[in-house]
């Protein structure tokens, strides 16, 4: 074969890759999906302006940071995901672990915000390079749904105040919450009317043929009311203007804060964490129209770019969006080319509507917040956790209560080492042994071990599950006992298909063989890695039981086994 067909064999050339590439951007630009993702985009982009408001005061930043994280972090990521369709915004987990940060503590608090989203890019690029999707596994569903119902309960607490105008001087959203009811009648009625009314319609337009878009005129009809009442009644509602100027223009690009990377180094591993999470629920649950499978790991490297044009342009942290993703999707995106359509509208809203932004109403905001927080409470998910078992239920209790009281870029990480220990405790309490009963024939059937080793016999046993560490006392509980009968026996070991062993499965076995050597009968094992063997000579077991005592495993199934069970059946013959 000459070196030209080889190298094709081996990877694509450059210049195919280069023709690919152009070929796919093309694509994004045929008339028979061009009309249909531009209305995607249109649909996705007004929907985005008052979702993005409303994600920077969840955060507890400036509004406009909100805005700019949608757009650009749309547009960073829209040619860098697997998954088509990942609209990459500002999530309301990721906006907690924002307010929870206390970045006001900083000398330019809105310079670490903006560190902060380069930061937490870079880290999902590094995760995304490292292929970090296989991580995803070890993060069980109890964990999930335990933090996923608590910041549903976070956001619906922190909008209260928002909602009801009452400024309470609590520590945390609990705190706030009962001295919002102690003190109901302080609230500020004009306020509380905008936002109740605001809410009202956001339920009911969102059933509508408007669906999504119900959303924008919920929002756009409370900020009239808020309006009617600041200036026909006198009676003040405060908007975006009230706490922060609205630009007529785009942000210039910003710098990042070096003196800030220390104290921002876990919130950015915090918010890589819950921003990988939910773009691999985007994924698996916004497929792409050819079929094609999405790549987590991909789609992590895009998460990270978006993030760092976003803290680039001024904007908060972004990760991948369920909600924005699925309203793209059905409102009839056939590409890509939708998410730089949306970024296009709203930069369009901000060059040219942005004293109408500013007339955005705080409460309609909050109202809006409330409802994706309620939308987040899954019962159905929660009971089928219950439904599991106590152990799963008490992790998705443990991680729901640290959630609501310590702030979230600790409750994620608690969160993460709860799903790894549940991990751990699963593996290690699946293992089994069974007894392997050769007959005459060659054939071999399964059964359950006898408690005991009896005496003069070869008793072949199966262990399943993973043997690690953490599984050595279940494996040790499970193995027959050893008693005063166990005379004149061989017990082997089949492990077929384990790669490693551990000290502490090594010091099980030692064990076991040496308990059998003080009653007159022998250990043996069938392996099939030169690894386990070295751990069983540097364990010491091999100079206890001897070489002959150790078998490796061929290709052929059984072979080994059943010479072992002869060569074992031949000395208990022997010893009888």
């Amino acid at each position: 074969m000459n070196d030209a067909t080889s190298d094709g064999a081996g990877s694509s050339p450059p210049v195919s890759r280069s023709r690919a590439a152009w070929t796919r951007f093309r694509g994004l630009f045929r008339r028979d999906t061009l009309g249909k993702d531009g209305v995607a985009g249109l649909v996705l982009g007004i929907e985005s302006v008052p979702d993005g408001l409303a994600s920077g005061l969840l955060a507890g930043v400036n509004p406009i940071a909100g805005l700019y994280g949608y757009l650009f972090g749309m547009l960073g990521a829209a040619f860098f995901t697997s998954s088509s369709f990942m609209a990459v915004q500002a999530t309301g987990a990721m906006a907690l672990v924002v307010a929870d940060t206390d970045l006001g503590s900083r000398p330019d608090p809105d310079r670490a915000l903006f560190t902060l989203a380069m930061l937490t890019g870079v880290v999902m690029i590094i995760a995304g390079l490292l292929r970090g999707g296989r991580l995803l596994r070890f993060v069980p569903t109890a964990v999930m749904t335990g933090f996923v119902t608590a910041v549903g309960v976070n956001i619906v607490l922190g909008q209260l105040s928002n909602l009801t105008g009452y400024e309470s001087g609590e520590a945390n959203r609990i705190t706030r919450t009962f001295d919002l009811l102690f003190n109901i009648v302080r609230i500020d009625l004009p306020t509380t009317i905008v936002g109740l009314a605001s809410l009202a319609l956001i339920v009911w337009l969102t059933r509508t043929r408007l669906a999504s878009l119900g959303l924008v005129v919920a929002v756009v009809v409370g900020s009239v009311l808020a309006f009617a009442s600041t200036e026909w009644l006198g009676f003040p509602v405060a908007t975006v203007s009230d706490i922060t100027d609205v630009p007529s223009g785009l942000p210039a690009p910003a710098l990042p804060s070096l003196d800030d990377l220390w104290f921002l180094a876990l919130p950015a591993i915090s918010l890589a964490f819950v921003g990988l999470i939910q773009g691999a629920a985007v994924s698996a649950g916004v497929p792409n129209l050819d079929g094609r499978p999405a790549d987590a790991s991909r789609d992590f490297i895009g998460q990270g770019v978006g993030n760092v044009v976003a803290g680039v342009f001024r904007g908060m942290p972004v990760g991948g969006s369920m909600s924005a993703s699925a309203l793209i999707a059905a409102a009839g995106a056939r590409t890509r080319l939708a998410l730089v359509v949306a970024s296009g509208v709203m930069m369009l809203v901000i060059l040219f509507l942005s004293d109408a932004v500013g007339f955005v109403a705080m409460p309609s905001l909050a109202a809006l917040l409330i409802v994706v927080g309620i939308q987040a409470i899954k019962p159905a998910k929660v009971l089928s956790v219950i439904k599991t078992g106590p152990l799963q239920t008490t992790v998705m209790a443990v991680t729901f209560v640290l959630t609501l009281i310590v702030p979230l870029q600790f409750a994620v990480l608690v969160g993460v080492g709860l799903g790894i220990i549940l991990f751990v405790v699963q593996q290690s309490n699946r293992i089994r042994i069974r007894r392997l009963s050769i007959e005459p024939d060659g054939r071999m059937k399964e059964i359950d071990p006898d408690p005991t080793i009896p005496g003069g016999e070869v008793v072949v046993l199966q262990p399943y599950g993973s043997l690690f560490f953490a599984s050595a006392p279940v494996f040790e509980a499970r193995l027959p006992d050893v008693t005063a009968t166990s005379r004149g026996s061989v017990v082997i070991l089949r492990l077929r298909g384990v790669d490693q062993l551990g000290l502490a499965l090594v010091e099980v076995l030692r064990r076991y063989a040496a308990a059998l050597h003080d009653h007159s009968s022998e250990l043996r094992f069938v392996v099939s890695s030169d690894d386990v063997i070295a751990q069983l000579r540097h364990g010491g077991i091999i100079a206890l039981i001897g070489e002959h005592a150790v078998y490796r495993g061929t290709e052929w199934q059984g072979e080994t086994v059943r010479t072992a069970f002869e060569d074992a059946a031949a000395w208990v013959s022997d010893r009888r």
